[in-house]
């Protein structure tokens, strides 16, 4: 999946309290889409909607992970964060072989 022609991020009350549970702040889960992620699609929550999964690294260079939905807003497309949190040290392992 390409993250092209992206405006900005939709954030309210309900997934920025969300997105922040396990410690991740909002511009830390920001700066990682203006890195290299890798994007899946999350095919087991997508019924309502296409949802996605990415996994990267932070500036602060710890391994993230972030469901989202993409949501077209007045002609233009926002990352809609559902929720994130830090990879498990097995999640680590296994990004850190695949992406080598």
């Amino acid at each position: 999946m390409k993250m092209k022609n992206i405006t900005g991020f939709d954030w309210d009350d309900g997934n920025k309290t969300k997105c922040q549970k396990h410690g991740v702040t909002l511009s830390e889960l920001e700066s990682a889409f203006y890195k290299m992620l890798h994007i899946f699609p999350d095919l087991k929550h997508s019924q309502s909607e296409d949802r996605y999964i990415a996994l990267g690294v932070t500036d602060e260079g710890r391994h993230i992970f972030v469901a989202f939905t993409l949501r077209n807003i007045s002609e233009k497309t926002y990352i809609r964060p559902i929720s994130s949190r830090y990879m498990h040290q097995k999640e680590i392992d296994c990004y850190e072989k695949e992406i080598t």
